[in-house]
Parts: structure tokens; C-alpha cells; sequence
């Protein structure tokens, strides 16, 4: 079990790793943008799609990197004051009765729409916009595969250490 788990935060880290490369290539095209706006007076539906797809892509499949690294939002009132044991026993419980069964559901709707998607070979509505909005579509069930492993992974951990035999018992 240990070994699917250790897997599962790998692939995490490679993917987070690999999609931080698409920042850079937003800055680039951001930058392009405002420099044919505002210097060249030419402005491109395409390149302004390109900014918003690159975003979204990016937030997307960054989602199971920034819980790998415990870098999501977090409304922590109470939680930082209580005990390491009640902070795993809330991180366990949040991860398999929310977490878990919410990205099941985002992949399993996104499913349809994807699939409609692709079957359409849907472009953008604006002329002169991007051509194969289906990728991007794709990446909503993708990116929640990867998030839905990432819980599984942290839920894991979490039972392992709360109620595992080993020495990284917490008190």
C-alpha cells in the first residue's frame, strides 16, 4: 500500500513540477498581448483565449500539487490552535467524506461535456479564436483524476499514521 502511495505523490510532484512550466509561457504570451495592444495596436482574439486557457490549465492541474503541499486554502480559524492528532483525525475525515466524493462527482458530470465536446470538435465561438476548446475541456476530469489520487494518497497517510502500527503513531 505504501508503495501505490509514494507512487501517487511522485506523479503528483512530476505533474506539479512539469504544469509550473505553463506560468512562464503565460507571462510570454500575457506580455506578447500587451505589447501588440498597447505598442502595435493589433489586438488577437486567439492570443487573448491563449491567456485565459493557459490560466485555467494551469490552476487546474496545479490543484493536486498545491494539496500535496498543503498550499490550499484553508480556513483556519481553530484548526493551526488544536492538536496534531485532531488536525490529522479533520484532515482524514475532510479528505474522504468531502474531497474524495467531490472530485468523483466533477469527474463523472465532466463526462458528458467533454465527451459532447470532442464529438463536436469544438472550437472557440469568436472569430478568429483558438480551434480545439475540446483539450482544454479535457483537462476538467484530468485534473480532478489527480487531485482524487492525490486525497486517496493523503487519506492514506493520514490512517496510516493515526491508526498504523508503526512508530509515526501521533499521540
Amino acid at each position: 500500500m505504501q508503495r501505490v502511495l509514494n507512487w501517487i505523490d511522485s506523479l503528483t510532484e512530476k505533474t506539479g513540477q512539469a504544469v509550473s512550466w505553463l506560468s512562464t509561457a503565460l507571462v510570454l504570451v500575457v506580455c506578447y498581448d500587451v505589447f501588440s495592444r498597447y505598442l502595435l495596436n493589433s489586438s488577437r482574439v486567439a492570443v487573448q483565449e491563449m491567456e485565459w486557457h493557459l490560466f485555467a490549465a494551469l490552476f487546474l492541474l496545479a490543484m493536486a500539487y498545491g494539496l500535496k503541499h498543503n498550499r490550499h486554502v484553508r480556513v483556519d480559524v481553530f484548526y493551526n490552535r488544536l492538536a496534531p492528532r485532531t488536525q490529522m483525525l479533520i484532515n482524514f475525515w475532510g479528505t474522504v467524506l468531502f474531497l474524495i466524493p467531490f472530485s468523483l462527482v466533477i469527474i463523472w458530470a465532466s463526462g458528458k461535456f467533454v465527451w459532447a465536446s470532442f464529438s463536436i470538435r469544438e472550437t472557440s465561438p469568436d472569430p478568429g479564436g483558438l480551434p480545439a476548446r475540446y483539450v482544454l475541456k479535457a483537462v476538467i476530469p484530468l485534473s480532478f483524476t489527480l487531485l482524487l489520487l492525490q486525497g486517496i494518497a493523503i487519506a492514506g497517510q493520514m490512517a496510516s499514521r493515526l491508526w498504523g502500527k508503526s512508530g509515526e503513531n501521533v499521540p
